[in-house]
């Protein structure tokens, strides 16, 4: 148990040390700064082997944790320390994967930028953040790298900020996720006034047996808030799209893997706790699976490669956060490792491509690049495969837990949308592959394969997108199920007419997609012009955007200009007002002071008179 807890603690302190370092030392020797940076994320990546290896090997049910005082004053008390179980070690293990592997591809992918050791800083940052998230062991802690991982995001989101629009998208991501942070905030604040402790453990504890609702729903309602902002569900979604401005790589790190996956992993942690509220469960159910299938309908249209992969990703948080809310938390756990690899997987040889065409990602402006790049063309077709769910790749098997998960618990109408999400992710992901890859426009010709430092990562990925699944499998009596569990948590047995359901519904999409777009049987353009009514509100993300800015514009600009009118007539009128009253009094005043004794014995006699009027007033009344 010592010796888990020993070297727990050093996973988020190397990349931390990292930036530290690159920043205050290496800043002028940038390839020094990477190899600080990819060495720091590499001894995190070794050190969660071990503890995985450790907590794998040991009691599903075991629970390693030190904690120190923070800080304590009273009706608050905030520990610091780590909490090691096997859902931390799971998150372990994909984040430090992910990062280890987006660092290494981004020595090609960032070589000629001029901000080269400062992009490895951040990535520094943000993972020392995102493993400080995973390791805490209370809320306080939680909500401290929380907001770190915020900070990091919007330095990489808007690393290139000479472009407007990546400056706009930083800002754009930082206020949406401020937004939801405050619910977040608000809910640990009442947890602190009615539990008295943010420790994970000891709120478990107390919650045996606590069953008014009255306190519990609005708790979790403001928790949920967190992951709405965090991992982008409907309505705070409008963030994630805007932030693909930010590099490719930036993209495979905090939209795929790690940033948006922190907010599933809360519900997970937390799950304690909305697994007591009905209310609040199917709450987050119906937002999920909302987000999913709005998400997946907009990236039918798209035609920028990476917003294309920013709304699946937006989908498959959905996915995430509905199987939460239907009680199938190892499901939405299980499709979040799963869905980190094959993700950051597409993300990266999509930045492959685009660095092969020169920061070109339109796929109408592509064609035929499987001759040109075999390696990425392949890898991305591995990674889409996966995201389609088709089998035996690793998005089948948890991609069908959720879907298992909402047949079997009655959540009848999510079966059906979660169905019917598999099918568009499949049609939309295979329109950009027979468009991009292996269609007929010739301006792929003069693209060439990226170097091995970007390809080796995007093998490796590939790997585990086909084979990461299998943990999760029937065949392996679901070893990732028999740790990742909880009290609520529902299990249930492999289905397979489920299993043949999901694929041929998977299937028929990528068919349809090779039927309009790479035989072109029907026309795309045909259709597009057909249901131009439907295209145009698709293509124009159902103008929410647009909604956004005049709520924005009426309320908040509208509310600036009272504010500024009520500041400026009202109370500096009544402060000026009171001035010019205390300056005319005094002027008016001053004719009384003349020098004179004989004028001074006139006002003493005048009030002398009206003191005696007065009291005599006063006496006659009281006699009456």
């Amino acid at each position: 148990m010592q010796n888990i807890l020993q070297i727990s603690w050093i996973i988020p302190v190397l990349p931390f040390l990292a930036f530290a370092c690159i920043g205050l030392f290496l800043h002028r020797w940038p390839k020094a700064a990477a190899a600080m940076s990819i060495l720091a994320i590499g001894g995190s990546f070794v050190l969660s082997l071990l503890v995985a290896l450790k907590v794998f090997t040991g009691d599903p049910g075991q629970v390693f944790e030190l904690s120190a005082r923070w800080l304590s004053m009273p009706g608050l008390r905030v520990d610091m320390g780590i909490m090691i179980d096997p859902l931390t070690a799971v998150m372990l293990i994909v984040v430090t994967t992910v990062a280890l592997l987006v660092q290494i591809y981004s020595l090609g992918y960032m070589d000629k930028d001029p901000g080269f050791a400062s992009y490895f800083a951040y990535q520094s940052a943000f993972a020392g953040s995102m493993l400080g998230l995973v390791v805490a062991s209370n809320f306080g802690q939680l909500f401290v790298f929380w907001e770190l991982v915020g900070i990091c995001s919007y330095l990489l989101i808007g690393f290139w900020f000479g472009k407007d629009s990546a400056k706009n998208a930083a800002i754009k991501a930082f206020v949406t996720n401020r937004v939801g942070d405050f619910g977040f905030l608000l809910g640990i604040l009442f947890l602190t006034i009615v539990f008295g402790t943010l420790n994970f453990g000891e709120l478990s504890t107390q919650l045996i047996g606590y069953d008014n609702i009255a306190v519990l729903l609005p708790i979790s309602i403001l928790l949920f808030f967190g992951p709405m902002g965090k991992s982008a569900q409907f309505p705070l979604h409008v963030w994630l799209p805007d932030a693909m401005e930010g590099p490719t790589p930036v993209s495979a790190l905090i939209h795929a893997a790690t940033m948006v996956a922190a907010g599933v992993y809360l519900i997970a942690r937390a799950f304690f706790i909305f697994s007591h509220t009905p209310q609040a469960m199917f709450f987050i159910a119906v937002v999920g699976g909302f987000t999913a299938l709005f998400a997946a309908s907009i990236a039918l249209v798209q035609n920028d490669i990476k917003r294309i992969l920013a709304y699946s990703t937006l989908s498959q948080l959905g996915y995430m956060v509905m199987a939460m809310g239907i009680g199938a938390m190892t499901a939405g756990m299980f499709h979040l490792m799963t869905h980190a690899f094959f993700k950051s997987l597409l993300f990266l040889a999509a930045g492959s491509v685009i660095h092969a065409l020169h920061e070109e990602q339109d796929i109408w402006k592509m064609g035929q690049l499987s001759q040109k790049m075999p390696v990425t063309t392949w890898t991305f077709v591995i990674g889409a495969l996966a995201l389609a769910g088709i089998p035996p790749l690793a998005g089948f098997w948890s991609k069908d837990e959720i879907l298992l998960g909402a047949y079997v618990g009655g959540y009848t109408g999510l079966y059906i949308l979660g169905s019917l999400v598999a099918f568009m992710t499949a049609f939309y992901m295979f329109r950009l592959i027979f468009t991009a890859f292996f269609g007929s426009n010739t301006n792929g010709h003069h693209a060439h394969e990226s170097a091995p430092v970007m390809t080796v990562p995007l093998i490796i990925l590939a790997i585990l997108s086909i084979v990461a699944g299998f943990v999760g499998s029937p065949y392996m009596n679901n070893i990732f199920g028999h740790f990742i569990t909880a009290p609520g948590v529902v299990h249930h047995e492999a289905n397979l007419g489920i299993m043949v359901i999901s694929s041929l519904i998977a299937l028929a999409g990528i068919v349809l997609a090779w039927i309009i777009y790479q035989r072109k049987i029907i026309n795309h353009e045909s259709l597009r012009q057909r249901f131009s009514g439907i295209y145009n509100l698709l293509s124009n993300k159902y103008y929410l955007d647009e909604i956004y800015a005049w709520l924005i514009a009426v309320f908040v600009d509208g509310g600036a200009r009272l504010l500024e009118w009520v500041d400026l007539k009202i109370v500096n009128g009544a402060i000026n007002g009171l001035a010019f009253f205390t300056g005319w009094s005094g002027r008016t005043l001053r004719y009384t002071e003349d020098g004179q004794v004989q004028t001074y014995a006139l006002y003493l006699f005048t009030g002398v008179v009206i003191i005696l009027i007065t009291a005599l007033m006063a006496v006659f009344t009281a006699i009456v």
